[in-house]
């Protein structure tokens, strides 16, 4: 993304990080609140996917700090590459986790009771994590910063497994099916994993050059300029944000 270094001025450059900064604390702070509930939560209930959802919730924040780290040193491009390294460990941290977990509970070590406080926190992340995502996504893309945009992949994961430890907990609660939760979480594993080795690669459209104008940025749907030849940038590997 360095071409994006050339069309920002000083001023604009020391807003976005100002904002990133803000966004970091921000998700460091809800996750925190969220992982101490969902971890409890699914202790009480013996939830893989709940567990899984609110050690997640601390990956998130130990993603935030990498990005507050970053972004609080005089040169934060600097940082970028190790940023990058470290959110990607997180998730593979997190894959190994939920996985192995998933596995023994459908083996039959143990049985996911219903969990309504699950159920409500799971939902209000539905509504809070794709507000985060917009606002990271858009500061990462304009900022030319790759851990940003990493970033808010990482809080994106989070909005997917909302839904899915949502969906988990809730034919868990309605149905009975208790192996809806460690099936759910070996799902959230896969996704982990695959976002590992994106974030471990820098597969984050850092070949992209930003668009110069609103316009350009709503004609291009994924927000990628002209220069882009990444594969979530071009035609056939744009997926719709």
């Amino acid at each position: 993304m360095s071409a994006t270094t050339s069309i920002l001025t000083p001023q604009r450059r020391a807003q976005l990080n100002r904002r990133s900064l803000h966004l970091a604390y921000a998700t460091a702070g809800y996750n925190t609140l969220e992982g101490i509930v969902a971890v409890a939560a699914g202790a009480a209930a013996s939830s893989t996917a709940l567990l899984g959802f609110g050690l997640d919730s601390f990956i998130e924040v130990s993603s935030a700090l990498v990005v507050i780290w970053q972004f609080r040193s005089r040169v934060p491009e600097a940082r970028e590459r190790l940023a990058l390294r470290l959110i990607a460990l997180s998730f593979f941290a997190l894959a190994a986790w939920i996985g192995v977990d998933a596995v023994r509970s459908l083996l039959g070590q143990g049985e996911a009771e219903p969990s309504p406080v699950g159920i409500g926190i799971a939902a209000v992340s539905v509504v809070v994590m794709p507000l985060l995502v917009w606002a990271k996504r858009r500061t990462g893309r304009e900022l030319g910063s790759t851990t940003v945009v990493a970033d808010s992949t990482q809080t994106l994961l989070c909005t997917y497994l909302s839904g899915i430890v949502l969906v988990g907990l809730g034919l868990n609660a309605w149905l009975g099916w208790s192996s809806a939760d460690p099936i759910a979480g070996l799902v959230i594993a896969a996704v982990a994993v695959r976002e590992g080795v994106e974030a471990w690669r820098g597969e984050q459209c850092d070949d992209c050059t930003i668009p110069t104008s609103p316009k350009q940025e709503a004609a291009d749907g994924c927000g990628c300029g002209p220069g882009c030849t990444d594969a979530c940038c071009t035609t056939e590997g744009r997926n719709p944000q």
